[in-house]
């Protein structure tokens, strides 16, 4: 157009930004017949209509509203408060330590977590996927009492575990225990195992990590897992999850023989036959075989249209999980009824619409308020149109000629002025279906088991009489737990059952073989390979056990707080900075804060903190007394002592003297306080002079032999000139960086925050947290690169392991932490190590070159599911209105004719263990600095190689805002579909990358390589 403003968008660009935000000038009106259609149109959650069941035949894929992708896990991780004394780990049967592995997952640390986990449940990842958590920890979750609700705790405890077992690493046993051969000969006693399901899973593991070696499984299927494996569907829990649970079982040595069950019958096993062959000790882990029955279902079974709950789910499952090559899935069709009110039948129910089922009634005796089953499964089936009728009781079964179930007819429930449930017979139900599956729950009337039992006492409910503090039956050397003990009701609860068992199995063991038992419960935890990788580094002569340690900070106030920090396992600790006398503190306060780089975030997960806190109120003769008291009692441990005096040489070297003296490995020379200290001449204001850093560092040297390390500040022109002043005055290394100089904040009426005293003054303060760690982070790199093998210790926004990680390969030799611990608790020390270790052993492995640290690279996903529809017709379709009907429509009719081969096929995944050389994993030393080389000027990038946004359209979730983004704050080379809302980059991408950060899913947008020469667009000719 001959008249187009060059400052005006051009028709093209006009057209693209037809979908891009602007503001409304008057209100929006739009008749509502209009919004309906638009509403019926965008729709993405699940219509409230009158329609019944859903077509789910053969479709065993998840269907958990808690599952987590990578993302949603770590947004709900960071939600969690990490509470105190945490109701959560209370609520939970095997005391799972949820905050600490809720943080881990915060961190990118999915091994630790997932250590933290198998430590105390040896079915982690199975109880992740079916724990009934709304009853267990997220039922004591604190975040109940806020608006946003609990914590997704079993959603987080499947992802690290589900994590974890792709990473492919074997378990071994505690390596600080002795090893087996060294152990007493009591330790080879043979241990036997009476069902392969998750108590004696977990009982046999955790006897082997106490370091027994017989111990055997006997397992009456031909398949493992117990009810795990036999009873709950596919669709909850696969297979490879309980398989990969029982690997990590066997790698510790136990031994499992399949076809052997618990009977009186020849060749069977019994409880006298186990102890003639030598066994000191059975623990018996059957579940309950036998269904409780109606008489009116006497003579029915599968052929009139009639199953139990025990006949029909193991069914189900020996199909979908591939447990039987023989095996289909039951064949229903019509209408089926299921009896019961508990979680066994509400898996039946969904069960049903997999195997044909138009429609499903669940009926049962009681109201709604008496459903058993967790809402977690209520849910899933009311969203699977499985209907509900409450308030009936089964009289009849109606047959016709031929013997097939046409119905059944009930008798209408109330309750009486007593409180008791009543039949009133004159009102009568009738309801037709073609099956009916009971589930009236089971129990143990098989006599062959009960004799086989023998000799231990049978309660009047039929159970092995068990005590349920220690799991010991009436005889001393037989255990019981899960469903046959009486007292686990949940997968969770059989897993704590076999936990406890092992406990007292090897205090009776040991003491009946003349060993003394620790009257402290002491059960080993988990280990892998990871676990052995060394972390320890060497600095200017002094050998750190890891690299994490306590910044001179509010974590060292006191030598007491560091002592419970040495406990907890920090490396080193740099005290809190003291000076002499005479140049005593008192601080003010309020003076540590919140900061307001994270926005309005409450709790922990403060991106920064801002502080006008002072040096040490306390004299230098308590800290040179603590010093020397903590090196008596944690020699292998680092101490500096951090000092700070005016720009004085005889305060100076006395100083140094007093706390060498002391006992400290080294000093730290605070030349950077920002606020307050350089009012009186010390900190700051000898930190930002070259000369006098040079001066105060060349009398430290003259006065002492120990190392020291100067402190700098970052609140310099060139942080560089004041490290080469530390190096020229003798230094051995420098601490970069102290806080950065800021003002948080002003509230509405122009006070800052912290203001102190009714005149509500206040001062620049230091700035901390993870806001600084690129400033922190570019110092260390720059000194790094500019003085090299010159040591650096960081700190700057550590708070977890991978970031830890970027200061070692930036060029720091170890690591400070302030604000983490502030955020949380001394403990994030454990992650912190556990992560660095992960991180370093997957370094050495060829097979996860792809990942990104601990993250696998990220699957075609929306909620957490796996797509697959992109596959099946080749085309990418949004998830919402008609759209997502189609998608449903597609899977329904891939799953339908998806045969019982293709279905097995695509489930049997051999174990594949990744074992790294010892030899090729990274110590510390190998990887400080490594990263310092691709640092560099602005003229050495190329600007040749260029890269381009490139979209994947299955997993956008049509939010639009690398559209916006690219708009308003870029390069306007995104198109916007008005009717599918899919985002399109056009060749106008100049792959700025602006669009990729402002996605909110992970990996959905990424940077390729471009195809064609850039060539910049230069606004005019």
């Amino acid at each position: 157009m001959p008249n187009q403003k060059l400052s005006a968008d051009p028709t093209d660009i006009e057209n693209l930004l037809g979908l891009n935000p602007v503001i409304k000038p008057h209100a929006t009106l739009k008749p509502t017949i209009d919004t309906k259609k638009d509403r019926k149109y965008w729709k993405r959650n699940a219509e409230h209509n009158c329609s019944s069941g859903c077509n789910l035949e053969n479709n065993f894929e998840d269907i958990k509203h808690t599952t987590l992708s990578e993302r949603g896990a770590l947004r709900e991780a960071n939600r969690c408060l990490k509470c105190a004394d945490a109701p959560c780990q209370k609520s939970c049967p095997t005391q799972l330590d949820v905050k600490s592995f809720i943080s881990s997952i915060g961190n990118r640390n999915y091994y630790g977590s997932a250590k933290m986990i198998f430590s105390d449940n040896p079915l982690g990842l199975t109880c992740g996927m079916v724990c009934p958590t709304s009853d267990l920890c997220v039922g004591g979750c604190n975040l109940y009492a806020s608006e946003e609700g609990p914590i997704n705790i079993g959603g987080l405890q499947q992802f690290s575990t589900e994590m974890f077992m792709k990473m492919g690493i074997p378990q071994i046993r505690d390596p600080n225990l002795p090893p087996i051969d060294q152990l007493p000969q009591s330790y080879k006693s043979k241990i036997a195992f009476i069902g392969c399901g998750p108590a004696s899973i977990s009982c046999a593991t955790f006897l082997a990590r106490l370091g027994y070696s017989d111990l055997t499984i006997f397992e009456k299927e031909d398949f493992l897992g117990g009810l795990s494996s036999s009873e709950i569907p596919q669709f909850r829990l696969p297979f490879n999850v309980v398989k990969f649970e029982i690997d990590l079982m066997k790698d510790l040595g136990v031994k499992i023989e399949t076809g052997k069950k618990l009977s009186s019958e020849p060749g069977s096993l019994t409880l006298s036959l186990l102890k003639e062959q030598g066994y000191k000790c059975v623990f018996v882990g059957i579940g309950l075989p036998d269904p409780n029955n109606e008489p009116i279902f006497n003579g029915l079974s599968a052929e009139n249209g009639f199953y139990t709950s025990k006949s029909f789910l193991p069914l189900v499952s020996k199909s979908s999980k591939s447990l039987c090559c023989k095996s289909k899935l039951p064949q229903l069709n019509g209408n089926v009824i299921v009896l019961g009110a508990g979680d066994t039948a509400f898996d039946c129910a969904t069960s049903a619409l997999r195997c044909g089922a138009k429609r499903v009634y669940v009926v049962f005796r009681k109201g709604f308020n008496n459903i058993r089953a967790v809402p977690e499964e209520v849910e899933v089936a009311k969203e699977e149109k499985c209907e509900f009728m409450p308030f009936c009781s089964p009289s009849k079964v109606l047959v016709n000629k031929n013997g097939q179930i046409t119905g059944m007819e009930f008798f209408r429930t109330e309750l009486n002025e007593n409180n008791e449930w009543i039949e009133d017979k004159e009102q009568i139900v009738r309801l037709k279906c073609n099956y009916v599956i009971s589930a009236f729950g089971s129990g143990l009337s098989d006599c062959t088991v009960r004799e086989a039992l023998s000799p231990i006492k049978i309660n009047k409910w039929g159970l092995p009489e068990v005590d349920p503090v220690t799991m010991k039956t009436s005889e001393e050397w037989v255990f019981a737990g899960g469903d046959v003990a009486g007292q686990a009701q949940t997968t969770v609860e059989s897993v704590n059952d076999g936990k406890t068992a092992s406990w007292f199995i090897h205090k009776y063991i040991q003491e009946t073989s003349g060993q003394s038992v620790s009257k402290e419960i002491k059960l080993p935890k988990f280990f892998t390979p990871i676990d052995l990788v060394d972390i320890s580094v060497e600095l200017c002569g002094i050998k750190f056990p890891n690299p994490f340690g306590l910044a001179s900070a509010p974590p060292t106030t006191s030598a007491a707080m560091m002592r419970r920090a040495f406990e907890a396992g920090w490396g080193f600790c740099v005290t809190k900075t003291f000076g002499l006398d005479h140049d005593i503190v008192t601080n003010v306060s309020p003076r540590i804060v919140r900061g307001t780089t994270s926005g309005p975030v409450y709790g922990p997960g403060q991106g920064s903190f801002l502080n006008i806190e002072l040096i040490s109120e306390k004299y230098a003769r308590y800290w040179c007394k603590c010093i020397k008291e903590l090196k008596d009692d944690f020699p292998d441990r680092v101490i500096i002592a951090s000092i700070m005096c005016s720009f004085n040489k005889e305060d100076w070297q006395l100083m140094a003297k007093m706390a060498e003296e002391a006992g400290s490995d080294a000093l730290e020379l605070n030349l950077s306080c920002p606020h307050g200290m350089g009012e009186r001449g010390m900190g700051l204001a000898c930190g930002q002079d070259p000369e006098l850093v040079r001066n105060i560092c060349l009398w430290v040297r003259e006065a002492v032999k120990i190392p020291f390390f100067a402190k700098l500040t970052p609140n310099v022109t060139n942080i560089l000139d004041i490290a080469k002043a530390a190096k020229e005055g003798k230094a051995d290394g420098v601490t970069a960086t102290n806080t950065v100089s800021g003002l948080m904040g002003l509230r509405a009426d122009g006070s800052a925050w912290p203001s102190v005293g009714a005149q509500q003054l206040t001062t620049y303060g230091g700035v901390s947290g993870n806001a600084i760690r690129p400033i922190a982070l570019r110092a260390v790199t720059h000194i790094a690169k500019n003085l090299p093998g010159f040591p650096i210790l960081a700190t700057g926004g550590i708070d977890s392991a991978e970031a830890g990680l970027q200061y070692l390969m930036g060029g720091a030799s170890v690591l400070q932490v302030c604000s983490a611990v502030q955020n949380q608790d001394f403990t994030v020390v454990d992650d912190y190590i556990t992560g660095l270790k992960a991180l370093l052993y997957l370094k050495s492995l060829d097979v996860f070159k792809n990942w990104n640290g601990q993250s696998e690279p990220t699957p075609k996903h929306q909620k957490g599911k796996v797509l697959q529809v992109g596959d099946i017709i080749g085309i990418h379709l949004p998830s919402f209105g008609e759209f997502n009907k189609r998608q449903q429509e597609i899977k329904q009719n891939f799953y339908k004719n998806l045969r019982e081969e293709q279905r097995k096929e695509n489930q049997l995944l051999e174990r594949v263990v990744n074992l790294a050389e010892t030899s090729k994993i990274p110590k510390i030393k190998d990887i400080i600095g490594v990263a310092v080389e691709k640092i560099g000027t602005y003229k050495n990038l190329s600007q040749k190689e260029q890269v381009v946004a490139l979209i994947d359209e299955e997993m956008c979730i049509n939010c639009g805002k690398c559209y916006m983004a690219c708009n308003d704050s870029g390069y306007q080379a995104i198109e916007f579909d008005a009717k599918t809302h899919l985002p399109k980059v056009t060749d106008a991408c100049t792959g700025c990358t602006l669009c990729l950060s402002v996605c909110p899913i992970i990996d959905c947008i990424k940077m390729v390589e471009r195809q064609i020469p850039y060539v910049p667009y230069r606004g005019c000719s």
